[in-house]
């Protein structure tokens, strides 16, 4: 059945293929899907890192005489 879906091609070494069909089984899903997910996952996790380290860069430049209220911001 074709998919609209673009399509990626990996390849992984055996040990890795064997755990992931493993949790594709455990989770009753395709290695596809289970790639996708890991996938996502993954893209979430280094976005975090990437804000993590923007809010501690600006966090090091924050000056309390400059920020704005409460009551500023929602006016």
């Amino acid at each position: 059945m074709p998919t609209k879906n673009p399509r990626i091609n990996i390849s992984v070494d055996r040990p890795l293929y064997g755990i992931m069909q493993g949790l594709a089984e455990e989770k009753g899903i395709s290695l596809s899907m289970l790639a996708r997910d890991l996938i996502k996952e993954s893209l979430e996790l280094q976005e975090d890192v990437s804000l993590a380290a923007f809010a501690e860069k600006r966090e090091k430049n924050f000056d309390p005489s400059k920020a704005l209220t409460h009551e500023q911001v929602w006016e």
